[in-house]
């Protein structure tokens, strides 16, 4: 009989887990669209994406979509533009904006990871008790209690028993010069637990960085408040930026696996490793998905491993600067302004703004009148040539706008259409100005034009001899005779 406070328990526990991030977005609304999009924008290759590209490529992915008709049914597509819903997914704690060499990128947080890792290894077919994988936990139980061991004697009759089955092992293939290697179904079946056990990388990498973020939250957030002696709190918190891999569980843990797989020439191997099994026949038993899912293997730790180390770098760069600008009095009238300027973002929901319909006027009062004098004022004195006055010979008309007169004159003789590049450059000279060319762009536009997808590029002359290049897309004018009988034959 299952007790009132045993069920109680195990519900509360449930409730907790389906609370999280990760649940939330496998059980969400629109959990298919977010597991697809996710995994398109996200690859292996690609950890980060920079915002404004992720807005793009998700509204793509929704125009798509809803032109494919899957907006007829409202929990399939979510509404909104490509940058609404990736809001949204930061709000829930599945994506993760950060600045990355000056740039903002999106990030997969720890629990869309993971998500993603559940609905991948679910769809890729039913999981398997296999000998590979039931074998992996064999061993690592046995490794463990191996780690675990005291007792030198037992520790050497383990060892010796190893010692004694590669010595045979060796042997054997000595005398038989044969390796005898696991069929390609077997073979299969180990490749297959490999790729199981590489899908739960990425969220364990992201999860460490994650914790070093939040230790940085917490210690830039603890020295904010810190009423301690300057010196103090420097020696404190600049020993603890030096050693933030160490200040939380799951940076030791990686620290620990950093020894293994932060070794350059470790990583090689790996690559070349998964290259030589690609190259196998039982490979060719994988399909597309699971081949590149295989070779990309090697990257993968790479940019987990990065990751972590990026994390771990902003972080110590974050406290240390904290520290050596720390000031108490400063950072509470900071805290204090943003808990107003908050409050009075909230105060403000829901309210009605009224828009700006004019500019005020400036109300300049009455200004002072002399009448003393009812002369009106005198005429300037006139200018007189001056001997150190040098007068340069520039037309300045050329350096003005365009020659409206010319180019409406020119224009009359090309026709009743024209292609308005070729007229351009058989213009005369010093109607060939960049100014002439968006006059007669202007021309072209009061008469009627149409532009097609072509581009005409064109050189103009400025008036010190210097050329410049423009190009835009081509246009074909009318010309002002050609709209009069237009207009003439429509009345």
């Amino acid at each position: 009989m299952v007790t009132a406070s045993r069920a109680e328990a195990a519900y509360a526990r449930a409730v907790t887990a389906f609370s999280t991030p990760t649940l939330d977005l496998l059980y969400g609304r629109f959990a298919p669209f977010v597991v697809a999009s996710l995994s398109i924008l996200f690859t292996a290759d690609r950890a980060s994406v920079p915002i404004a590209d992720a807005h793009a490529e998700l509204s793509e992915v929704l125009d798509e979509l809803r032109g494919a008709g899957y907006d007829e049914d409202d929990r399939r597509v979510p509404a909104g533009s490509g940058r609404d819903v990736c809001r949204h997914w930061v709000r829930l704690g599945w994506l993760v904006q950060q600045i990355d060499d000056d740039v903002e990128v999106y990030r997969l947080s720890a629990h869309a990871v993971e998500a993603l890792e559940i609905a991948g290894r679910t769809g890729g077919g039913r999981t398997r008790v296999s000998n590979s994988r039931v074998r992996t936990l064999l061993e690592a139980v046995e490794h463990l209690a191996d780690s675990a061991e005291a007792d030198p004697v037992k520790r050497l009759a383990r060892l010796r028993e190893e010692r004694a089955a590669l010595d045979a092992e060796i042997e054997r293939i000595e005398e038989t010069g044969q390796a005898d290697p696991l069929d390609d179904e077997e073979l299969l079946e180990e490749a297959e637990n490999v790729l199981h056990l590489a899908r739960e990388l990425p969220a364990d990498f992201t999860r460490v960085a994650e914790s070093l973020k939040q230790m940085q939250r917490d210690v830039v957030a603890h020295l904010r408040r810190d009423e301690r002696p300057t010196g103090e709190v420097l020696r404190e918190y600049l020993q603890r930026a030096q050693d933030v891999m160490q200040s939380t569980p799951e940076g030791r843990a990686f620290a620990g696996a950093l020894r293994l797989i932060g070794d350059p020439d470790r990583i090689d191997a790996l690559t070349a490793q998964l290259s030589g099994l690609l190259r196998q026949p039982f490979a060719q038993m994988l399909d597309s998905g699971r081949r590149a899912e295989l070779d990309a293997i090697g990257r993968r730790v790479e940019l987990g491993v990065e990751e972590v180390l990026a994390a771990q770098r902003r972080a110590s760069h974050v406290i240390t600067g904290q520290v050596k600008t720390h000031d108490p009095l400063r950072d509470r009238q900071i805290d204090d302004l943003l808990r107003d300027v908050i409050a009075g973002l909230h105060s403000w929901e829901g309210a009605v703004a009224e828009p700006v319909r004019s500019m005020p006027l400036v109300d300049l009062g009455h200004l002072r009148q002399a009448v003393s004098d009812i002369r009106p004022p005198g005429a300037p004195a006139p200018l007189t040539d001056a001997a150190d006055v040098e007068f340069l010979d520039v037309d300045t008309r050329a350096w003005g706008g365009p020659r409206y007169a010319e180019l409406e004159e020119y224009v009359a003789g090309l026709g009743e259409e024209f292609d308005l590049a070729a007229a351009f450059a058989d213009a005369a000279d010093d109607t060939r100005r960049p100014v002439d060319l968006l006059g007669l762009l202007e021309i072209a536009h009061r008469n009627g034009m149409t532009e097609s997808e072509d581009v005409s590029v064109v050189e103009a002359l400025r008036p010190d001899g210097t050329t410049r290049r423009f190009a835009f897309g081509a246009v074909t004018a009318r010309t002002t005779t050609a709209r009069t009988t237009e207009e003439e034959a429509h009345d």
